[in-house]
């Protein structure tokens, strides 16, 4: 079995125990909302934009010029892979257990119909943040910026396309 990548093991020794755990527990909360259909929510009037309300987006990751590094590419085997499968096709160890299928990584069609920061937002928040499936979970806080931003052009390179 494939360890950690070394640079996203917990301070204090790395504790694969407490990892494994934590995995498990993001995996069945992600199941357990995937059962829930969320509610359609009514059409709220838009806030008037003020100084204090101001949403300023993440600053735009620079424009991929490598391919993703081996280091990245094992950080979505070891995060991503369950549900998106180790190709990227979204036939994951756990696809089958999720009402919402993963999104295949390997097809164009969608993922030019996204931008970088689109992506970004989706792995960092998770999908119901993003405005997508409930059943992703946001990795921000396990992930660095870093290697979201990895994870991204990784994906660019799966599906072999550029956001539009």
């Amino acid at each position: 079995m494939r360890s950690a990548p070394s640079n996203l093991t917990p301070r204090g020794g790395g504790q694969p125990l407490r990892l494994a755990l934590a995995s498990l527990l993001a995996l069945g909360l992600a199941v357990a909302g995937c059962d829930q259909k969320p509610s359609p929510e009514p059409p709220r009037a838009k806030p008037e934009a003020t100084a204090d309300r101001a949403v300023k987006p993440h600053p735009p990751a620079p424009a991929p010029v490598e391919k993703a590094s081996e280091q990245i590419k094992d950080t979505y085997q070891w995060y991503c892979a369950q549900c998106h499968g180790i190709h990227g096709k979204g036939d994951g160890i756990n696809a089958r257990l999720l009402t919402v299928l993963p999104r295949d990584h390997t097809k164009a069609d969608y993922l030019e119909t996204r931008t970088d920061e689109q992506l970004f937002q989706a792995i960092k928040s998770g999908g119901l943040a993003a405005g997508r499936a409930p059943c992703m979970p946001g990795w921000g806080h396990t992930l660095d910026d870093g290697a979201i931003h990895g994870l991204v052009r990784y994906i660019r390179e799966l599906c072999n396309c550029e956001a539009s």
